[in-house]
């Protein structure tokens, strides 16, 4: 129980970081431009990315940089579909898409770089 409980906890420390809403305001929409969403952020390792959007209307998929490009659906490495899903970021380059209808292919992906 005590490793279990300090375990926990240092998911805990770990997680602290700075939130994020993706695409502030609008939250994660075929009609947003994530080309420009993180100008002038720096992600950090234990931020958190928050998507918010209409269940069933979109999805997060995480994935490699080739999904990334070009707009692979079926082979990503995590899958969110709450409407409200967070992740919280690791070092290094990490990007999402939307897996519904085209909206990849039309821009709703997204790219990030964190940093320690």
């Amino acid at each position: 129980m005590f490793y279990l409980c300090l375990s926990a906890c240092i998911y805990l420390l770990y997680a602290k970081g700075e939130i994020f809403i993706v695409g502030d305001g609008y939250g994660w929409d075929d009609l947003y431009d994530f080309n420009n969403w993180p100008d002038g952020i720096e992600f950090h390792v234990g931020d958190v990315l928050v998507f918010n959007y209409e269940r069933g209307l979109h999805n997060v998929l995480q994935v490699d940089y080739t999904g990334y490009e070009n707009c692979i659906k079926d082979s990503y490495i995590r899958r969110f579909s709450s409407g409200n899903d967070s992740v919280i970021l690791k070092e290094g380059r990490a990007w999402f898409i939307c897996g519904i209808n085209d909206h990849c292919e039309n821009g709703q992906k997204l790219d990030i770089n964190v940093i320690p």
